[in-house]
């Protein structure tokens, strides 16, 4: 294949995992972090444009750099997700599910994903940044 083709490819799979990406904000067990990373990494290897559209947006940009960077979050951040994914996996398995199997796999997946969050370094803001809530904290 042409690097032309080539480069057409990486774009349209990184905008996908950018559509994803976004999705898994609001859809419970689709993970948001990883479809962003994979958009990232096709980026740049395909558009200068996209890739720094990506990194520089004012919603997933910090998060993203934080994690390629420093593998790290702010402490909003960790809370605010852990608490969304529990309480998403509480309604999940409480009104959409009566399987104890799918109940143990949601317990399952909500230990590993809050374990892996709270691994994470925890970058705290400069003091003179603002308070960014959910965008996180720029470096």
């Amino acid at each position: 294949m042409s690097s032309q083709v080539v480069r057409c490819i990486l774009m349209a799979v990184g905008l996908v995992c950018v559509g994803l990406g976004i999705a898994g904000v609001f859809i419970p067990l689709l993970p948001t972090t990883p479809f962003l990373l994979l958009a990232a990494a096709c980026f740049i290897r395909s558009s200068d444009r996209l890739y720094h559209w990506l990194m520089t947006n004012r919603w997933v940009g910090g998060h993203i750099r934080n994690y390629i960077e420093h593998r790290a979050t702010t402490l909003v951040t960790k809370v605010g997700s852990i608490t969304m994914l529990w309480c998403a996996l509480a309604l999940t398995g409480t009104l959409f599910t009566q399987s104890w199997i799918v109940r143990s796999l949601l317990l399952l997946i909500g230990v590993g994903v809050t374990v892996h969050l709270a691994t994470l370094k925890t970058i705290r803001r400069e003091r003179h940044e603002p308070d960014r809530g959910w965008r996180g904290a720029r470096l």
